[in-house]
């Protein structure tokens, strides 16, 4: 029976490699922090991006298996999404509050199963957005310590983001084991290294000159935090979200990926030395349980289908 398989309930493999993934992206934004003040963020990703490809080409040198012209394309389209909410979400992170922005881009965890659905007319029931509201809500709860501050450009382009977040989610599975790619075999490993080149290329065309300053300007201790967010944060991050995504549906990860925000919180007070009080554990909680109840109508609903599937 597949890891993924509908009628294994609550957490499988597949969950817990995404759970994974969450936590180090989450611990991603205290060491990402560390690392702009002593180089443009552009060139920190374009430093984190080609390194973390790099990386994986050298390991899969001791298994090599030759490029194909579909895996370059789908990369290209990844990587793509992937460039697009990068540069979006930090310049509207830039312009809001860090409140306001962990609320907003939380939307995608709503904004995910209406854009699946629409691309593979497969809707979730309606009490899995209900889930995934109280997802949000927990979310806002967690984050709301500081209130909220008056609506700005930032938050508009974090909204746009929260969508283009969704789109980038759906994509990767639309590109590698959809329709664009149906009936050709592609290894989720070159398409991983590629995009992650591809991004890294696009983020040095954006700002060479902080690249450089980055690569030259770098201590020790900002070459560990580099190599923290490289092996952790991207290699193993972004590997398991597309094997993941091959194995479950994109609706599923981004219900996953909405514990992140619990994780950055847990790492930044304990490790950042940062404080929370019990509204924001409350938060956590609440997050914690509706994302656990929205695997379950998940399992329940995708199980129907691949019966009803069968069955005909």
């Amino acid at each position: 029976m597949s890891p993924a398989s509908p009628s294994k309930r609550g957490l499988n493999s597949v969950d817990v490699a995404i759970l994974g993934a969450a936590m180090v992206w989450g611990g991603s934004y205290l060491a990402s922090r560390e690392l702009t003040h002593f180089a443009s963020l552009w060139g920190m990703m374009a430093l984190r991006f080609t390194i973390a490809g790099a990386i994986i080409f050298a390991i899969r040198a001791f298994k090599p298996v030759k490029f194909t012209k579909i895996e370059v394309l789908a990369s290209l389209g990844i990587a793509a999404t992937l460039a697009t909410v990068m540069t979006v979400e930090t310049t509207g992170v830039y312009l809001t509050s860090a409140t306001n922005s962990g609320l907003i881009i939380s939307l995608s965890i709503l904004f995910t199963p209406i854009i699946e659905g629409l691309v593979s007319k497969f809707w979730m029931p309606r009490m899995f957005y209900v889930s995934a509201v109280g997802a949000i809500i927990g979310v806002g709860i967690l984050i709301s310590g500081n209130g909220f501050t008056q609506p700005n450009l930032g938050d508009a382009l974090m909204i746009v983001a929260a969508i283009l977040r969704a789109v980038h989610t759906v994509s990767q599975g639309f590109f590698t084991h959809g329709k664009f790619t149906k009936g050709r075999p592609v290894d989720t490993t070159n398409v991983t290294i590629m995009q992650l080149v591809f991004a890294g290329l696009f983020f040095f065309v954006l700002d060479p000159i902080g690249t450089v300053n980055a690569a030259v300007t770098y201590g020790a201790r900002e070459w560990i935090l580099m190599g923290t967010l490289v092996l952790f944060s991207t290699v193993y991050g972004f590997i398991v979200m597309l094997w993941a995504i091959r194995k479950t549906s994109a609706s599923r990860v981004a219900l996953l990926q909405g514990t992140e925000p619990i994780w950055a919180v847990v790492i930044a007070v304990v490790m950042g030395g940062e404080l929370m009080n019990a509204i924001g554990w409350l938060g956590g909680a609440i997050i914690v349980a509706a994302c656990y109840w929205g695997l379950g109508i998940e399992n329940h609903a995708r199980e129907a289908r691949n019966f009803a599937t069968k069955a005909n």
